[in-house]
């Protein structure tokens, strides 16, 4: 919510944020605009502004806000938020990237909640700034202040058609009181014309020339760089090591050991090569000899962690969820389906591999970092330095791809570690390599699923089983005792009607690190689910589209059974909307050509509603997807074209998860290496892809994730109807086919 306050901004001006004679605003973006958690985050931060309004004599307007920009194009969303309800001329708009300073911002971009949590601030600043210059207007002319309005960046009186820029007013406005934000009005949104229009990209201009900075473009006077070889086994730490070799390799400066970080930062420690060039480390780490103590994982495998997966099953799990009674119903009924999918681990593969560049020196640290969580990558550098908070700068740089990956921080206690040995910038990077066999990856899951049917083709019962590698076992100290929390998502509340509803959850023991990956545990529950779903419409003979509708019902909305008190609610009348949206446009009705099959799901996640209907042909054991039609539905869409461009490149993302990749463990190490074994879509096998984008009135709700899980379940339910065969389980191999 915004603060109804411009308190500390004479400590705002003395950071270097914003200099100069100028109008200021503060206020506070939530993580979704509730009230309830903007006051519970106020409490957890020294001051509750983490975006400011900054506005210039020279008319034009700055937006410092602490999100990270990785793609998804929030530094175009959120300027066009402020600009329509400031009534600003769009070409005067400039966004600014916060200083990392938790006393002035709280930073973090993820979970697809930039734009919900800030659209309502962001009106309310734009709104309450609008109000103190058509203020200080007014009194400049000595007019009623009725006769003035914004426009076109600036004040008009009406009646005299006099116009003065916000910047020839900022003087005068920025002497008066801020207005209380809970009762400035807002704009009428039938008068909007910048929200909900195509608009070009704030950086796009950079990136087609070449001038953006990404985190490996970082250059630092004197910068060294740096590779660690880690122990290839999870868990496994060094032993021994001889680095006269690699210190003979021509520009190599250094050899040393770092230790891991069994907690927090989750590294994995090892040996570090300095070096001059990025060249020579690389070689310096091949020319190493190092002998690993590989520890207890040794001994996993991706067939032994299968092996647990069905141990688990053959066992009753701890009861999530028990409505009714699901097990007798599935015992008396005459017509009952059971299915059992499984997931593997997966990558993230950011097209930029991990990087940070640091210096810490007595006086001071400075670092360069491509994170979606800046004032992480601060506190651990304040940890290793053992400098003061204020004296450690983190400048976020832009990034080649986050998909949850850069929300961690072992890469950043790296390059700390090494600086602090080092007492030089330091860039600590990534080979393609590292990236894919030390990251932090999706779960592997196992599903079992028990449905029945009543005579008249209703689910009379749902049973859903999960055993998988939890991420809340990993990343919260209490997690084992509540491992299912990240493991349902909207699995554990599904839209399909039923009086008996039982879900089960197993925690599976496995050393593989994992975290968030994008759509997190949605990637999942919306494959098994939609895929499901779609068996028991087989087995009813109905319709797969009228099945789901039939199953769904009446309108009215679900709690959010994971998140009861934060989670919104699943309104079923937008649910059906984008599943009926999706059909029409993809001509669900209308007959195929020869050879041509499709499918359809619809899913809800991070708030918003996404339908997709593929269309695909198979031939010679292999899939060719030849056309994906979405509708979706996030509330009031900022950027249209925006949001098409997230759908877009989510259903990429989900192909790649479907058709090709799949990290596989053997001696407790990953078996992949590069894109030629974990490959990426090639561009002749980009389907044609339509985004329907819903032009709703509800705020504004995320985007960036619920594109992915609709695309595998729609492609599986296209090849059962193609050749009568499920595929239950990811990526589809050619046996599967055959």
């Amino acid at each position: 919510m915004a603060t109804a306050s411009v308190v500390n901004r004479r400590d705002f001006l003395k950071t270097g944020a914003a200099g100069g004679v100028a109008f200021v605003i503060g206020f506070h973006l939530a993580p979704r605009a509730f009230a309830d958690q903007a006051e519970e985050q106020e409490k957890k931060i020294p001051n509750p502004f983490d975006a400011w309004v900054r506005i210039t004599p020279d008319n034009h307007v700055t937006l410092v806000l602490g999100k990270s920009e990785m793609g998804q194009g929030i530094m175009t969303a959120l300027p066009m938020i402020l600009a329509e309800e400031l009534s600003l001329d769009w070409k005067n708009v400039k966004v600014a990237q916060a200083p990392t300073n938790p006393k002035i911002y709280d930073h973090g971009t993820g979970g697809s909640g930039s734009i919900a949590g800030s659209w309502l601030p962001l009106r309310q600043a734009g709104a309450a700034a609008r109000e103190m210059f058509i203020t200080a207007a007014a009194a400049h002319w000595n007019v009623v202040r009725d006769t003035c309005k914004a426009q076109d960046g600036g004040i008009l009186h009406g009646a005299r058609k006099n116009f003065l820029t916000y910047g020839e007013l900022v003087s005068d406005a920025a002497k008066l009181p801020v207005p209380d934000f809970k009762t400035v009005p807002l704009k009428n949104s039938n008068d909007f014309t910048i929200v909900g229009h195509d608009t070009r990209r704030f950086e796009s201009r950079d990136k087609a020339t070449g001038a953006a900075i990404f985190g490996l473009d970082s250059r630092v006077p004197g910068m060294l760089f740096a590779v660690i070889a880690r122990c290839p086994v999870f868990g496994g730490k060094v032993k021994s090591f001889d680095a006269a070799k690699a210190k003979a390799v021509p520009g190599v400066r250094d050899v040393f050991a770092i230790d891991p970080v069994p907690q927090g930062a989750f590294t994995a420690g090892g040996v570090a090569v300095l070096a001059d060039n990025s060249w020579a480390a690389i070689q310096g780490r091949k020319a190493l000899q190092i002998t690993w103590d590989e520890g207890p994982a040794a001994s996993e495998s991706s067939a032994s962690l299968h092996q647990q997966f069905l141990d688990n099953a053959a066992k009753p799990g701890k009861v999530v969820r028990n409505d009714g009674d699901a097990g007798a119903t599935l015992a008396a009924s005459p017509k009952k389906i059971e299915a059992i999918y499984e997931l593997p681990f997966a990558c993230h593969a950011t097209m930029e591999p991990m990087n940070c560049t640091v210096h810490i020196r007595p006086d001071g640290a400075e670092a360069w970092v491509p994170t979606q969580a800046p004032q992480w990558a601060q506190d651990v550098i304040v940890g290793v330095s053992k400098l003061p908070r204020e004296r450690v700068i983190v400048h976020t740089t832009l990034m080649g791809g986050g998909f949850g990956r850069r929300y961690q921080a072992d890469f950043v206690m790296e390059a700390a570690q090494v600086a602090k040995v080092s007492g030089k910038p330091v860039m600590v990077f990534w080979t393609r390599e590292d990236d894919m066999q030390h990251g932090f990856y999706r779960p592997a899951s196992y599903h079992h699923f028990s449905g029945a049917l009543d005579a008249k083709g209703n689910l009379a019962a749902w049973k859903h089983f999960q055993t998988s590698t939890s991420i809340e076992a990993m990343w919260n100290p209490k997690g084992k005792e509540t491992p299912e929390k990240s493991e349902f998502a909207t699995a554990a509340f599904i839209p399909y009607q039923t009086p008996n509803c039982r879900l089960e959850y197993t925690l599976a023991d496995s050393s593989v690190p994992r975290a968030w990956w994008r759509s997190v545990e949605h990637s999942s529950s919306g494959f098994v689910v939609e895929s499901f779903v779609d068996e028991l419409a087989a087995a009813a003979g109905a319709d797969p589209l009228e099945f789901r509708l039939r199953l769904i019902g009446g309108d009215r909305k679900i709690p959010d059974f994971t998140n009861p008190k934060e989670g919104k609610p699943l309104d079923t009348a937008r649910l059906k909307n984008v599943l009926r949206l999706a059909a029409d446009k993809a001509g669900w009705a209308k007959p195929l050509p020869k050879g041509i099959s499709r499918g359809i799901a619809g899913y809800f996640s991070f708030e918003s509603y996404t339908a997709a209907v593929v269309e695909l042909s198979l031939k010679d054991g292999a899939v060719n997807v030849q056309r994906i039609v979405y509708a979706v539905d996030c509330g009031r869409p900022i950027n249209p074209e925006g949001v098409r461009a997230q759908v877009e490149s989510a259903a990429i993302y989900a192909l790649s998860a479907s058709l090709h990749d799949a990290i596989t463990i053997k001696g407790g190490r990953v078996e992949q290496s590069n894109f030629n074994d974990y490959e990426m879509p090639r561009i002749n096998e980009a389907p044609k892809t339509e985004v329907h984008v819903v032009m709703s009135t509800e705020e504004p709700t995320g985007i960036g994730e619920p594109g992915l899980p609709v695309v595998a379940p729609a492609m599986c339910n296209a090849i059962f109807a193609a050749t009568g065969k499920r595929l239950r389980r990811l990526p589809i191999r050619p046996e599967d086919l055959a």
